[in-house]
């Protein structure tokens, strides 16, 4: 299916990695431009490489720390000399290694670095890319959630309270960006085998008897540490969230906004 994404412009945070690689993957494919921003210059070029392989028509390596607002700015800016305006920007950066742990074991900057990337960096990369937003013939935003936001957990509270904020941000910026015909949608995704728990897996003692790269092995831990359990039996592979993203953040979604898309193995019933 073609989404309408050749020759877009797509800028992808979180895209050096899991479900934002897989975003950026998707987007390349359709041949679009893809700007990934991301912290780590080695995994950059590593995936620049990859983009430009899968059919990008540019593929751009942005090193940035989005709870670092400068850098936010500067890079948009950067984006706004190369290409004039922006068509897509997807949200996919989200904390890694913070957020886990129930509400009496979380201290206020355990709580702070969970909000700065998990809602802050969005709000610091909506507001820097605005401009170029409006500047483009059509324009989408898509920030990636939770399922966790509909299915609580009491061991990944202040994780869940970013995500749930940043829904709620999304659907109130679809409501006053309607009129300028710019389209904002969530999409949730449920346990998927991403960098965070691929690393929440390998810290397990050897006792638990998972591997790290199984994702049947995923699921079970997830139902047994989080209450989780997916009716598909498995955890997700990146990869196939990534075309949902892409589309929620295409030209063919041409109607779609205000959304939050589940994507959760059957979880939610």
């Amino acid at each position: 299916m073609d989404l309408g994404l050749r020759d877009a412009s797509v800028a992808v945070t979180g895209g050096s990695k899991g479900m934002g690689r897989a975003a950026a993957e998707a987007v390349a494919a359709e041949g679009a431009r893809v700007a990934v921003l991301a912290r780590t210059r080695a995994d950059l070029v590593e995936t620049i490489e990859a983009l430009h392989k899968l059919g990008a028509a540019e593929a751009l390596a942005v090193p940035v720390d989005l709870a670092v607002p400068e850098q936010v700015d500067a890079a948009f800016a950067e984006l706004g000399r190369r290409w004039g305006s922006l068509n897509v920007l997807i949200n996919a950066a989200g904390p890694v290694g913070v957020g886990v742990g129930r509400f009496a074991d979380l201290a206020d900057g355990e709580w702070r670095a969970t909000m700065d990337v998990g809602l802050l960096g969005a709000v610091r990369c909506v507001r820097a890319a605005l401009p170029l937003l409006r500047r483009a013939e059509w324009a989408r935003i898509v920030n990636v959630s939770a399922h966790s936001t509909r299915r609580q957990s009491p061991d990944i509270v202040a994780y869940t309270a970013a995500k749930a904020a940043l829904t709620s941000l999304s659907k109130n910026l679809a409501i006053s960006l309607a009129p300028e015909g710019i389209l904002v949608n969530t999409v949730s995704p449920g346990s998927f085998l991403s960098a965070g728990l691929r690393a929440y897996l390998e810290a397990l003692p050897p006792e638990r008897g998972a591997d790290p790269s199984d994702l049947h092995d995923a699921m079970r831990v997830i139902a047994e540490d989080f209450g989780h359990p997916a009716r598909l039996g498995r955890a997700g592979d990146p990869a196939e969230i990534g075309p949902v993203i892409a589309f929620a953040g295409s030209r063919v979604n041409s109607y779609m906004t205000g959304a939050d898309i589940n994507v959760d193995g059957g979880s939610d019933f």
